[in-house]
């Protein structure tokens, strides 16, 4: 049996911050107990922070792994290994992959091709190996203006992990890039656009919305049912979005734009998340709704590192900082996240939980991440050693 104890930490548990130690079994929290003070024989946490690993819902930041510049693809097995490994060294311990579903197989840049089955059969064989840092689950993010929608989710089984299904239009003009000049300058920048390809590319969309909009919106429904997992929405704007998001069934709203969206979601009791680095930079980077705003007004519960991992654990103390309350601005990358995704075996430093457990420090209100533990990459003997 794999046993340790952590002893002299401040212990981030579900609503305080406490002084004590924990064990450790097999991966499974064993002991919590309060009190300060070196225990002999365990590992000495310095007095520095003891929280549960944290539980990312929505990132894309295995596509940038993927493709790290422009038209250059990068072999998807080394893709998802460094991923892996950036996650765990930002303190995230249990990811869902953002993966888009929904291909445009009519623009012959390639820019939009079919990925995710393939992603998804990489990351099951690396999980079979035991080569994975961190656990994986995967977030189909079903993009409704493409032409492949409902073919590629009929590829997905309830044996894939598949924990969140979320709907995304990016239709020109609709929600998060309701600004065209964004959308432009967003593209401009991931794909090197030109005005021409830019104003051919909008032209498209616009006639795929129109042929398949309605058709996908129905299939991912179905889909989410037949694979039983959380539905999600994604940049609702208005308030109309918001009410076809609750009457759709969404439990988890994602980085909706504009307040008079998120007041709607959040009258219907929905999870919503916001980006780390909107609560970092104090702004969006699209133009749309500072996450400090939402936060101010009890709309936001959720955080989440979007295209930056770093900023999960650096928006949770932000926000604690927000709140006054830094156990609650742990809570928004643990113990919430993980209820949204219905994960009841971590998030939490509770005995019965996984002991998926980060130890960081805060220097002039920065964390700086002192180690990560998780039961997939358990730590050698040799480091829970007793202190000199």
């Amino acid at each position: 049996m794999h046993e340790f104890i952590l002893s002299n930490a401040r212990l981030v548990l579900e609503n305080e911050v406490v002084n004590g130690s924990i064990r450790v079994a097999d991966g499974v929290i064993k002991e919590v107990n309060s009190g300060k003070g070196f225990i002999r024989g365990s590992f000495d946490c310095n007095e520095n922070y003891l929280s549960p690993g944290l539980i990312e819902l929505h990132t894309d930041n295995l596509e940038r792994h993927m493709q790290p510049r422009a038209n250059v693809k990068w072999p998807i097995r080394a893709a998802i290994l460094s991923h892996d490994r950036e996650l765990e060294s930002a303190g995230i311990t249990t990811v869902f992959d953002a993966l888009r579903v929904g291909s445009i197989v009519s623009d012959k840049r390639g820019n939009y091709l079919k990925y995710a089955r393939q992603v998804t059969d990489t990351i099951k064989e690396l999980r079979a190996e035991k080569s994975l840092k961190i656990s994986h689950f995967t977030h189909l993010r079903a993009e409704v203006c493409s032409e492949t929608l409902e073919i590629e989710l009929e590829e997905f089984t309830p044996e894939d992990r598949v924990g969140i299904v979320s709907l995304m239009d990016h239709t020109p003009g609709q929600k998060q890039f309701r600004d065209l000049d964004k959308m432009a300058e967003y593209l401009k920048g991931k794909y090197s656009m030109s005005p021409k390809d830019l104003d051919d590319h909008f032209e498209r969309l616009y006639k795929i919305k129109t042929a398949w909009g309605d058709r996908n919106h129905a299939a991912t429904l179905s889909a989410n049912k037949r694979l039983g997992a959380i539905l999600a929405s994604h940049d609702d704007t208005t308030e109309n979005d918001a009410i076809t998001s609750i009457e759709n069934g969404c439990k988890i709203a994602e980085f909706p734009t504009t307040v008079e969206a998120s007041k709607v979601l959040n009258r219907s009791s929905i999870n919503i998340i916001m980006g780390g680095p909107n609560i970092l930079r104090g702004e969006s980077h699209s133009g749309n709704v500072a996450a400090k705003d939402l936060v101010s007004m009890g709309c936001c519960n959720i955080l989440s590192s979007d295209y930056m991992p770093s900023s999960l654990l650096m928006g949770a103390v932000k926000l604690g900082d927000i709140l006054g309350d830094f156990a609650k601005g742990i809570k928004a990358v643990t113990e919430t996240p993980a209820k949204a995704a219905n994960l009841n075996d971590r998030g939490l430093i509770k005995v019965g939980m996984r002991a998926d457990l980060l130890l960081f420090d805060v220097k002039n209100n920065f964390p700086i991440i002192q180690r990560v533990w998780t039961p997939n990459s358990p730590q050698s003997p040799h480091i829970f050693h007793e202190r000199q």
